[in-house]
């Protein structure tokens, strides 16, 4: 699901409708045998959140443990009926890169998803409650994969990923909880949402974590132009020569998930989980 610089409130009204379809179709999934979902309370959102549960093939077959990617939007990573606009095939490419990773993906809240990813308010749109979100992920979540799953815990083994609110919010973790996500895949980031958000990275004393940034360069005006702001804010707290920044601009990419699909496994080899 995206929500790229929104030009009238037909915007907002598409994503109220996405939304509702988007729970809809999720009742029809068929998940391959290497995904499965559970639900779990969220005390801190006051609801409970369903999870999709990616496990590669030599799960079954060792005993080593797994770094652990972090996803949000799961109704668009791994099946296309319960995607809005299809999904990432995040399954399938794991598979062919053979990669030993552990995927977790978080739904969207639906009506509530502009609230949960964006760390502050937006004075049309409102938002801002991602602390709520990310405190769930850190605190209930992240706790129970660690002792259902075997995981490597560690930050330089823990990623969190996602596109449009989703790259905003995965961004921002990075920051609040750098002991805790060590990498992220930040995909057309909607930086625009607060310009809080360069206040926020300003006031970081160190920036620690590896971020992949990837956006196209037909999604907005402002896309490629505030993805490049953000590069040199993050540079002036960390010398670029440590190569923990990669920047894709993708020519003639536009915000949707065949965006963000594309630019997956690039992504991922790029973090070297």
């Amino acid at each position: 699901m995206n929500l790229q610089k929104p030009h009238s409130i037909k915007n907002i009204i598409l994503f109220f409708l996405i939304a509702v379809a988007t729970t809809i179709t999720a009742q029809k999934q068929q998940l391959s045998p290497q995904v499965s979902t559970f639900t779990i309370n969220a005390p801190q959102l006051q609801t409970t959140k369903k999870i999709w549960l990616y496990l590669p093939k030599s799960y079954a077959v060792s005993n080593k443990k797994y770094s652990v990617i972090y996803m949000h939007d799961a109704q668009n990573l791994f099946d296309t009926k319960a995607s809005y606009a299809g999904e990432w095939n995040v399954d399938e490419k794991l598979d062919s890169l053979q990669a030993q990773l552990i995927v977790v993906g978080i739904e969207h809240g639906n009506e509530k998803r502009m609230e949960e990813l964006t760390p502050f308010k937006n004075d049309k749109y409102g938002g801002g409650k991602a602390d709520e979100y990310l405190d769930f992920i850190v605190t209930t979540l992240k706790p129970h994969i660690d002792s259902t799953y075997r995981t490597k815990i560690a930050a330089k083994n823990t990623i969190i990923t996602g596109s449009s609110l989703g790259g905003l919010v995965s961004f921002y973790a990075t920051l609040k909880y750098p002991k805790v996500f060590g990498k992220a895949g930040v995909f057309s980031p909607s930086f625009w949402f607060s310009n809080e958000i360069y206040n926020y990275t300003q006031s970081q004393n160190k920036i620690r974590s590896k971020i992949y940034f990837m956006c196209g360069d037909k999604e907005s005006d402002d896309m490629v132009t505030d993805l490049n702001k953000m590069e040199t804010l993050i540079n002036s707290k960390r010398c670029y020569c440590l190569n923990l920044n990669e920047k894709k601009i993708v020519k003639g990419g536009q915000h949707n998930e065949k965006l963000w699909r594309d630019g997956f496994v690039q992504a991922i080899q790029w973090l070297k989980y």
